[in-house]
C-alpha cells in the first residue's frame, strides 16, 4: 500500500484530521494554529487526494470504486507505522465517514464529525450526487476560468458558495488550492462511487465520545443526508453558526473548540469510571 502524505505538528495527545472528498490536508490549515497548541496533530491526505498516491486500482476505469472502509484501512496502516495507538479523530464530510470506519477498525479516544457524509437511509441523495459530479466536471474542464474567478471576492462566492458559508473571507490562495485539489484528485471518482450505494452504520464505539456538527449554511447536505440516529447513542450534536459544508475556514476558532471539547470528554472518562468504581465499592 502506498504511503500517505501527512503534515504533523504540535505536542500533546494525537489528533488525526481527515479531509472531505476532493480536498486535501490543506483544508485544515486554518485550524492548525489552535489545535497544535494542544495536540500532536496529524493531517492526512487520503489515498488519491493531495500528495497521496492512489490505492491499487483507485485511478482505474469508471466501473471501479473504493469504499470509505478501504480508505480507513489505509489510515489505520499509517497510524500503526507511526506507533499511534489511541488517537482522537476529526473528519469533514467523507473524512467524517472515514473516521467512523477507522474507529470500527481500531481503538480511538474520541470522534468529531463535521458535516459527515453517509448519513442517509439508502443511497447517496440525488441532489448530492449531481452537485458533486458537477463540481468535479467544472474543476477539471474549467480550471483556468475558476482560478481566475477566485482572485476576486465575488468570484469566490460564485465558485465556493455551495461548500463554504463565508467564501468572501477566504484568501485567493486558499480558494485556488481548493479548486486545483478538486480537479486533480485521481481518487475522486472511485471514492465517490464507493459512497453511492453505502451508508454509515456505526455499530461499535461503545462509550467513545462522539460529536456531530453541521454548519448553519451547509447547502450540500440537506435533511435527507443528516440522519444522526444512525450514529452511536452517546453522540452529541452541535451547530456551527455561519459555517458551510467545509467549516474549518469559515470559523476556525469554533471548529477547534468543538474538537477540543470532544477530546476533553474523552479525557474525563477514566476519572468518571474510577469514581463510579469507588462509589460502588463503598456501597458494598
Amino acid at each position: 500500500m502506498p504511503p500517505l502524505a501527512v503534515t504533523r505538528s504540535g505536542t500533546g495527545p494525537p489528533l488525526v484530521l481527515l479531509h472531505a472528498l476532493g480536498l486535501s490536508r490543506r483544508a485544515w490549515d486554518p485550524v492548525l494554529p489552535a489545535l497544535t497548541a494542544r495536540f500532536d496533530v496529524i493531517a492526512v491526505d487520503l489515498p488519491g487526494f493531495g500528495d497521496s498516491a492512489p490505492l491499487d486500482g483507485q485511478a482505474g476505469d469508471e466501473q471501479s470504486e473504493v469504499s470509505p472502509a478501504e480508505l480507513a484501512q489505509s489510515v489505520a496502516d499509517l497510524l500503526d507505522g507511526l506507533g499511534i495507538s489511541l488517537p482522537h479523530l476529526a473528519g469533514n464530510s467523507l473524512g467524517g465517514w472515514v473516521a467512523l470506519e477507522l474507529a470500527e477498525l481500531r481503538p480511538v479516544a474520541s470522534v468529531t464529525l463535521l458535516s459527515p457524509a453517509g448519513l442517509w437511509r439508502r443511497n447517496t441523495p440525488l441532489y448530492d450526487r449531481i452537485s458533486l459530479r458537477a463540481s468535479r466536471w467544472l474543476a477539471q474542464h474549467a480550471a483556468g476560468t475558476l482560478s481566475r474567478l477566485v482572485r476576486y471576492r465575488l468570484g469566490r462566492v460564485l465558485v465556493l458558495g455551495q461548500t463554504h458559508g463565508r467564501p468572501m473571507r477566504l484568501t485567493a490562495g486558499y480558494a485556488r488550492a481548493a479548486v486545483e485539489a478538486l480537479g486533480r484528485s485521481p481518487g475522486y471518482d472511485v471514492a465517490l462511487a464507493g459512497t453511492t450505494r453505502r451508508r454509515i452504520a456505526a455499530t461499535g464505539l461503545t462509550g467513545v465520545p462522539v460529536t456531530v456538527a453541521f454548519g448553519s449554511r451547509d447547502l450540500l447536505l440537506r435533511r435527507a443526508a443528516r440522519r444522526v440516529d444512525q450514529l452511536p447513542p452517546q453522540t452529541q450534536t452541535a451547530t456551527l453558526p455561519g459555517c458551510g459544508h467545509v467549516p474549518m475556514s469559515d470559523d476556525p476558532d469554533a471548529v477547534a473548540a468543538l474538537i477540543t471539547r470532544t477530546a476533553t470528554r474523552a479525557a474525563a472518562r477514566p476519572a468518571l469510571e474510577r469514581e463510579s468504581r469507588v462509589s460502588l465499592t463503598n456501597r458494598m
